[in-house]
């Protein structure tokens, strides 16, 4: 994951010395989970045998329901990250995509790598030539679902982050 050089406070949690309250890191968590879990089935269609990053995405939802520990949901990611080793395109993409959303438990700001894989595993799986309206509607869908406690700060970070590294969130 690819940070600005000044890390934003606002995916810091107060206890660690930033301003993100734990209610909105599980937004963010439940966020990514439903943008990583949007996409699953481009992963699930051509590994079907592999069930590792589905696990991941309910990890993350387990951890916003405060079922798990951090180091549970990060374990998790590390598997789903480990399922996107083989397959190529979408199918890869949306395993990094739950992957990130688990790891949203140990660090916050994965919750842009979640949005952001399931928005590249949209444009893959699209047909030829709709691969940049495909990533449109999935950065719309995504934003429609966003909590608007966790809105702004998303949207900040989408903005700033979305040149120095993802080059997806212009929808």
């Amino acid at each position: 994951m690819i940070f600005p050089k000044k890390r934003d406070p606002g995916f810091i949690t107060i206890r660690r010395g930033g301003t993100l309250e734990d209610s909105h890191h599980r937004l963010l968590a439940e966020w990514a989970a439903e943008c990583a879990a949007h996409v699953l089935p481009l992963f699930e269609t051509v590994q079907p045998m592999d069930p590792r990053p589905r696990p991941a995405v309910e990890q993350a939802r387990a951890w916003r329901r405060g079922e798990i520990t951090m180091s549970q949901a990060r374990s998790a990611a590390g598997h789903a990250n480990a399922a996107a080793r083989q397959p190529s395109g979408a199918a890869r993409h949306a395993a990094h995509a739950a992957a990130q959303a688990a790891a949203v438990a140990h660090v916050a700001a994965h919750e842009l790598g979640a949005a952001a894989y399931a928005i590249k595993a949209a444009r893959a799986a699209a047909a030829k030539g709709e691969g940049d309206r495909a990533g449109r509607r999935e950065c719309s869908w995504q934003r429609e679902r966003l909590p608007v406690p966790i809105r702004d700060l998303v949207l900040d970070d989408q903005r700033l982050r979305n040149a120095i590294c993802w080059s997806v969130f212009d929808c």
